[in-house]
Parts: structure tokens; sequence; C-alpha cells
């Protein structure tokens, strides 16, 4: 028996939202915020891996160390027509911590015409 339009049970990243911090005024003169959605990376727990536009077909992520970062947002979810939904968050990460910008892409002979 199929239990079509009844929720399934998925993995899903929990991040939890930090208190906001006193001085959350300040925050961009010592951080820069970033959004996307994040994800455990899967083999460094001390880091997050933020996909920018993960439904998109030309998307990309940022690797950021969780020490790095000073509060998250959530900015809640966002859903396809296939009705998966992913959430969507906002970081703040220090100045001068070092982070990894990806762009994964198909290798493939590149046709002259």
């Amino acid at each position: 028996m199929q239990n079509d339009g009844f929720p399934q049970i998925n993995q899903k990243f929990e991040i939890q939202e930090y208190k906001r911090p006193e001085n959350h005024k300040e925050l961009p003169k010592t951080h820069v915020a970033f959004s996307g959605a994040p994800y455990k990376h899967p083999f460094d727990v001390d880091k997050i891996i933020l996909v920018v536009d993960p439904f998109s077909t030309h998307t990309f992520y940022h690797e950021f160390k969780t020490q790095d970062i000073a509060y998250a947002e959530d900015l809640g979810n966002i859903v396809t027509v296939k009705e998966e939904t992913v959430a969507i968050v906002r970081i703040w990460v220090k100045k001068g911590s070092v982070g990894v910008q990806c762009t994964p892409f198909v290798v493939s002979d590149v046709i002259r015409r």
C-alpha cells in the first residue's frame, strides 16, 4: 500500500539558531552574510556546507568552519513543484576567516562549430 500524499521520513540537518547577539546592528562591520541551504560536511564535523541555490542546475556551495559563524537566521523554506522542501538560512561569518567556494561541473568535450 502506497502512502501518496503523506509525509515521508527524510534525513535533514537541523541548524540551531543562535541567540541574537547584543551587537547585531554592528555585525556587518565584523562579519559577512551568506545565504543558502545548510548541510553537514561529509567528513568534518567542524565544518558546514552552504548550498547557494539547491534546486538550480548551475549551483555552487560554500564551506565554512562552524567556529567562524557568529550568528544564523532562519529564512524559511523553498519548495519545488515536485514538493521537495529545503530550509534556507543566513549565516554571519567572521571577516578574515577562510572559506571555500566550489562550483561543480560535468566534464565534457568542447564542441566547435
